[in-house]
Parts: C-alpha cells; structure tokens; sequence
C-alpha cells in the first residue's frame, strides 16, 4: 500500500473511533464505582441509636466503595492500661466525646445509598478489613456476660498485637486476629432503635464469619437504608460470653449495593464457603428456631428444594452457631457449605 493511502486509512480510523468512542467512554465514566474516604470525627458519627431521623453524613451510589474507620474504648481507661496519649484511637475518642454529647457507643455513619428503598435488600461487600491499632482490649462488668453472679465486678485486660500478627493474650497464649466489624445496620423505617442488640435491621451482630472477603444482606427499611458501622473486633469466640471481643478501633473498605432482586425478613450473609443466616430473640431456642427457618427458606427459593428436604439437608449438613448470648437478644447463626452443591 502507497504511503499516502496508507495514511489516509489510518485517518480514516482514526475518525471512525473518535465517532464512536468518546459516548462510549463517557457512559464507562459516567457508571464508574466512585471509592469515598469517611473519616471518624465529630461530624461524622451518631450514638447509641440506629435512627430514622439522622441526616447522613456521605450519600453513595450502589456500586460505590467507601473506606471507613470506627474507634472503641473509654480513652482514660485506655491510657490508665498503658496505650499513648497520642493514639490515634484516644485522640479521636477524646475529640468526639468532648463534641458529641449524647451517651452511647459511637457509630460511623450514616450513610445513605441512592436508590435503595424499604423492600429493597442493601449488599455490603466487605472488602477489607485492618486493625488501626496495635492492641485491642477485653473487659467484663457487673450484671453483663453469661455469669454475671460469679463476676460482679469489673476487670479490664489490655491485648497488645505483635509483628507476627498475633494476640498476645499471655505469655503462652497467643490468638490469631481476624479482624472484623461486630456492629452493622441500617435504620428502621421510624423511630430509633437501641444499637445493642441485635435484630432485623442487621445491628449489633457480632458475628466473626464477616471478615474481609465476606458478604452482609440487610433488608432496607428507610429510604436510603442508613447504614452505620461500629464495634471494631479483632478476634472473638462465638457467644462473646464475657460481653466482649478484643475490641478495637479498625479501618475497612466496603462496596454497597442495591439488590431489588432480593425478598429478606432477616440479615443474611455469605462467605467464599458459606451461605449464613441468621436469628435473633430473647431466647436461644427461639433464635435459632428463626436461623433454621430462614436457612429452610433460602434453600427452597435458591436452590429449589421442597420444604421437607430443605429441612432434612439442614439437619444433616448446616451448623448452627451461637453467634452471642450476652446483648439481651440472643444470637444464632446457620452456617451451609456451598461445596456440598455440585453447580453454583
């Protein structure tokens, strides 16, 4: 081909992407995740309460990403244990209790997902999750835990994390960290509700299977969901029997979404083994009559069970959990293996 054909070709083409390309890229641009940054700070918290009436602190499109951070620990109690003045941790706990008066434990959000509406199912995709400190703490107090009579008193024990990432809880004792949120939820449609136990608005789940690589669904309750995070763990045994994990504040990157395709009464959850559900009540009975019932439904919409075989498969093949015993409402998790199903 002659030079001056050649060039004309390739100006040809030239024009012929430039024509067709730029509305392509600009729709790409246009539905791009966008990944936000929420700091913790005084005006970036609430207290106590998932709340229909708190303002959002960031408004997000389904798909996006947002880093987020959570504190925890009473910041004189926590230099009393030996932790720096300078910590992060205290600075920030010292900076939103002188500001943000009410009493209650502190929640990062909330945060509002366009598009998300109640009957609609929120998907947190928990994408990370890393301590923000080197330590963590685990306390009991009167009249909490499991066996509040046989301590009714208040002891406080400081956890410090090594190089090897591990807990260094004594000498030789030592706790891998897996670090996770213990509270997630969204706001009811009216009202508030106590963030302390648990319900159908997720909450205070404390449930250590949603680590980085998990997965949280929560049906929606209020236009926008409202979702706020806090109760940063860095290990836990299920039941949380002394009414506490090794707490510490933690940063995490999440992905929300919007599913419409989903129909939830409950919080569910999923890891890269595991399908989760859950239930909550005064009671453990109860509770994990709920989680049964809600793993029997799961396996009948999603996998096309009859209802008798859903139950005789969680019997044979689904661990039920106590997810905790000591947050007034009971928790048990179910817990399916997705290798025992050979399609997806």
């Amino acid at each position: 081909m002659k030079r001056g054909y050649f060039l004309f070709y390739l100006l040809f083409l030239s024009t012929l992407v430039t024509a067709a390309v730029p509305p392509l890229l600009a729709q790409s641009v246009a539905e791009a995740p966008t990944q936000h940054i929420l700091k913790i700070s005084p005006d970036t918290v609430s207290r106590g309460y998932y709340s229909a009436d708190v303002k959002p602190v960031l408004t997000v499109k389904s798909g996006d990403t947002v880093r987020v951070e959570t504190v925890s620990g009473d910041p004189d109690n926590l230099v009393r244990l030996g932790v720096p003045e300078d910590d992060v941790n205290v600075r920030d706990l010292r900076e939103i209790n002188d500001k943000v008066k009410e009493p209650g434990p502190i929640m990062l959000g909330p945060i509002a997902v366009e598009g998300a509406e109640p009957g609609d199912v929120l998907e947190i995709d928990i994408l990370e999750v890393r301590p923000r400190s080197f330590y963590g703490v685990n306390h009991f107090a009167p009249e909490h835990g499991l066996l509040p009579d046989q301590f009714p008193y208040t002891r406080y024990k400081l956890i410090r994390v090594g190089q090897d990432g591990m807990a260094d809880f004594a000498p030789d004792v030592h706790i891998p960290v897996r670090p996770f949120f213990g509270s997630m939820g969204v706001a009811p449609a009216t009202g508030r509700v106590d963030m302390i136990p648990p319900g159908y608005y997720a909450g205070n789940l404390d449930n250590k299977e949603l680590v980085a690589g998990s997965t949280l669904y929560i049906p929606v309750q209020k236009t926008g969901g409202l979702f706020s995070i806090s109760d940063g763990h860095l290990a836990m045994g299920d039941g949380e029997v002394d009414v506490s994990a090794i707490e510490a504040p933690l940063t995490g990157l999440l992905r929300f979404s919007v599913r419409k395709n989903m129909n939830l009464r409950w919080p569910r959850a999923e890891t890269p083994t595991h399908i989760i559900t859950m239930g909550f009540d005064p009671t453990l009975d109860e509770a994990a009559r709920r989680a049964t019932n809600e793993m029997i439904d799961y396996l009948v919409s999603s996998r096309g069970l009859s209802r008798d075989d859903a139950y005789m498969l969680a019997s044979v093949a689904v661990d039920l959990h106590v997810t905790q015993a000591v947050d007034g409402v009971r928790g048990v998790h179910a817990m399916l293996p997705k290798a025992i199903f050979l399609s997806k």
